[in-house]
């Protein structure tokens, strides 16, 4: 990977110089079903698998961060795969990235975070995930192993719980992150965001980013009754009561996002893209607010970085789009014809 092709930023000038996260690290298929009903408890259905790659957001994240901040930004992944041929095959990949893979383990007789997406043929579907991988073996002593690097970057980092992994060991990387200075950052799935776990979790958290049917579990509105505005107005007041301070961002697909910096809300719209795959297109997204406090932007000139580098993610087939750089973007961007803020444009611009 060469810096030519990470942003316009020195990294060496920046506040933040490293990030240290920990999530779900793996992969997964893609199955299309025959016929539109459906499947049932007893049924076998015929399909074909698809020509798409999938990751978890550990590596989904990690991988637009580092490739977007370049060889001097450290990213530093806490988890683990399974002493497996997947497991193997991720660790070469997440090398080839050059991610910092000191403390991601091939843990013995266990095997890799895996998931079988099932897709219907007008595009919704589901996905089956091995609930006793190695990724589910990361616990708090395990994240205790990076603490030193949390010491190294005290006041200079960002720490990020993703799911995927236990939520005490994401607890417990966010209070290493708040006991040395860290910006945290943290996501939550529907099923586990009213969980006391869950609650401890966003008291540790600066940006928590999730999607709306997460915001939705959150505030008990339903969807179809709610429109998207609400449902994150509600969100923001209830996480408020948790955490005072934190900063939020609500994606909802094809009607864009939402953004609280800690005064105002502000809702851009999907960028219009030839869409092969949303998959990881949230995760992309999460990157981009990353980078975008990384490089100093506000909340809502991170929101416009974000949402252009999920914009480009989907039209790749693959959960992570492998060609996502600053070029790419800028090309992107200007394709597009969206009209993006000076400092974003510094940060992507040639030249």
């Amino acid at each position: 990977m060469g810096d030519d092709f990470s942003l316009n930023l020195d990294i060496a000038a920046a506040h933040y110089q490293a990030m240290i996260g920990t999530g779900g690290i793996g992969s997964g298929v893609f199955f299309a079903l025959d016929g539109d009903h459906t499947l049932g408890r007893e049924e076998s259905r015929s399909g074909r698998f698809l020509d798409k790659r999938d990751y978890c957001k550990l590596h989904i994240i990690s991988h637009y961060v580092k490739m977007l901040l370049g060889h001097d930004f450290q990213t530093i992944l806490v988890g683990k795969v399974g002493d497996d041929e997947v497991g193997h095959r991720l660790l070469v990949e997440m090398q080839d990235t050059q991610l910092d893979l000191r403390y991601v383990s091939a843990a013995e007789g266990e095997q890799t975070l895996f998931s079988t997406c099932f897709v219907y043929p007008d595009g919704s579907g589901g996905n089956l995930t091995t609930a006793d991988s190695a990724s589910a073996r990361v616990d708090e002593s395990y994240i205790a192993v990076a603490a030193s690097d949390f010491q190294f970057y005290q006041n200079r980092g960002i720490a990020l719980a993703a799911p995927e992994v236990p939520l005490t060991a994401r607890q417990r990387l966010l209070e290493l992150g708040r006991q040395y200075g860290f910006f945290t950052v943290a996501s939550l799935n529907s099923a586990e965001i009213h969980t006391v776990e869950a609650v401890k979790i966003i008291k540790n958290t600066d940006l928590l980013a999730i999607n709306l049917d997460e915001a939705a579990a959150l505030t008990g509105l339903d969807l179809l009754e709610t429109g998207p505005e609400a449902i994150f107005e509600a969100a923001v007041e209830q996480l408020q009561q948790l955490q005072s301070q934190i900063f939020v961002a609500v994606t909802a697909g094809k009607q864009g996002s939402w953004t609280w910096d800690g005064s105002s809300c502000h809702n851009l719209p999907a960028m219009a893209a030839a869409v092969k795959s949303t998959a990881g297109a949230g995760d992309a997204f999460l990157a981009g607010l990353i980078v975008g406090k990384v490089a100093g932007l506000t909340m809502v000139d991170s929101q416009y970085l974000a949402t252009l580098v999920a914009g480009l993610s989907v039209t790749s087939p693959h959960t992570i789009h492998p060609g996502v750089n600053r070029q790419t973007l800028w090309k992107f961007a200007r394709q597009s014809g969206v009209r993006l803020p000076d400092p974003v444009k510094e940060l992507l611009k040639d030249g």
